[in-house]
């Protein structure tokens, strides 16, 4: 089968990697791709928010099926433009991407199922917002309502911080069209987890459990990021708490698509916070989470591709989901002064060093032409390593990030950790 592959992330390259291993695979393409999934895919130079390129490339080559990586070609409706072509899309129509695309749109959409979520309300003027700073206490938590590359989400923890980031999302403008609408929610305390879950016409499926590190710096410091590394499974899952997640989330979710006529088909990520009053939905992405994806993915042992056509053709109920035991840690390494102004085409070397059991995946990467890597975005590579134990997984991971170099990356050194402790015994040190 002939399969092209959307984006050009970290997301992408573990899916590219994944989808190598099918039997059923006979073409591999992706675009734009980068300098890392250019080893595992044909690249063709075409953004991925050009729906009508992509749309004709995809007829043209006759693809059998087209997975879409990133939010915005989602929202922007490129599902819909390759289902007009006759062809098949794994990933949801532009109706569905409404529920990452708007956050007043899926908290409206939790509301109205009974799903369990943080307070809110919903604000387009600016003034009116800012009198009603403090509304669920500190921190406030601020969303710009629209697609704002992850960075959107801010925890103003004192009145003026509030005002700023009021200024820089209704005022300012930093998010554009995105904050124009912004989602004021009371600040949920407990421990973040992700759950992906692929989705199709007659079921919802649970893949296994992951934790994101979204923060910038060490302890859960700095602005938000796209995501600074992640490990699966979540070591605070449990089998009562994933009934729980079932039972409370994930079974009120699909009859919610259901009862709004929502034909959701693809993959559902929902950003968790386990508190002590049970699981809660902090959001719904319509894809696949970034860097999740790094880690849940290597643990995957049934084929991929197999079940991007079972979504397809309504029949994911029919699969068997099987997973290894084996545990995975991802850590990123990123641009300096990244989730900020950043420098781009810093030379990265060390690639040939990491184990060969290790996973590299590119994030932000390109070739300097003349048959070298360098940077080329925000986040820049994800390092993953599988381990008998969570420890192992983390310390290969490390180990491996340690050998690989590009002027001014910086990562996070307490991925995988609970509280500062290591829990597989130790704490979190170099």
């Amino acid at each position: 089968m002939k399969v092209l592959i959307v984006g050009g992330g970290g997301r992408e390259h573990a899916i590219a990697r994944k989808l190598r291993q099918s039997p059923k695979l006979s073409e591999l393409y992706c675009a734009p791709g980068n300098a890392g999934i250019a080893a595992d895919a044909v690249c063709v130079d075409i953004a991925a928010d050009d729906i009508g390129g992509i749309a004709a490339f995809a007829e043209e080559k006759s693809m059998d099926l087209v997975v879409i990586g990133p939010e915005l070609p989602l929202a922007m409706g490129l599902t819909d433009a390759l289902a007009e072509r006759g062809l098949r899309v794994f990933g949801p129509d532009r109706s569905c991407a409404r529920l990452e695309a708007s956050k007043s749109f899926t908290k409206s959409f939790l509301e109205r199922h009974g799903i369990p979520t943080a307070k809110y309300m919903e604000f387009d003027d600016k003034a009116e917002l800012l009198e009603h700073i403090g509304q669920f206490g500190f921190p406030m938590v601020l969303k710009a309502d629209g697609l704002a590359a992850g960075k959107g989400v801010v925890m103003a923890e004192t009145p003026a911080a509030a005002e700023a980031a009021i200024e820089d999302m209704m005022g300012r403008r930093v998010f554009g069209a995105a904050g124009d609408r912004v989602v004021v929610e009371e600040c949920l305390v407990g421990t973040e987890a992700s759950m992906l879950c692929f989705v199709d016409g007659s079921t919802i499926v649970p893949m296994e459990s992951a934790q994101d590190y979204k923060r910038a710096f060490d302890g859960d410091r700095g602005p938000n990021t796209g995501g600074m590394g992640c490990y699966s499974p979540s070591l605070v899952f449990s089998d009562a708490l994933e009934d729980e997640i079932r039972e409370r989330i994930l079974a009120p979710t699909f009859e919610g698509f259901k009862a709004d006529g929502l034909d959701y088909r693809g993959v559902l990520f929902i950003g968790l916070m386990i508190t002590e009053d049970g699981p809660k939905v902090i959001e719904f992405n319509n894809r696949f989470g970034d860097p999740e994806t790094q880690a849940v993915l290597p643990r995957l042992e049934s084929d991929l591709l197999e079940i991007f056509l079972a979504v397809t053709e309504d029949r994911l109920a029919e699969q068997e989901l099987r997973w290894s035991d084996r545990r995975a840690v991802c850590v990123v390494l990123a641009s300096g002064g990244y989730p900020g102004s950043y420098g781009k085409g810093k030379p990265i070397s060390g690639l040939d060093s990491v184990d060969g059991d290790v996973a590299v995946y590119h994030a932000g990467t390109a070739f300097d032409g003349q048959g070298g890597t360098v940077s080329a975005g925000g986040r820049v590579l994800g390092v993953t390593a599988l381990g008998e134990s969570h420890g192992e997984a983390r310390a290969r991971a490390y180990a491996n990030v340690e050998r690989i170099r590009f002027e001014g990356a910086h990562y996070r050194r307490d991925i995988g950790l609970l509280g500062g402790f290591d829990p597989d015994g130790g704490t979190g040190g170099e």
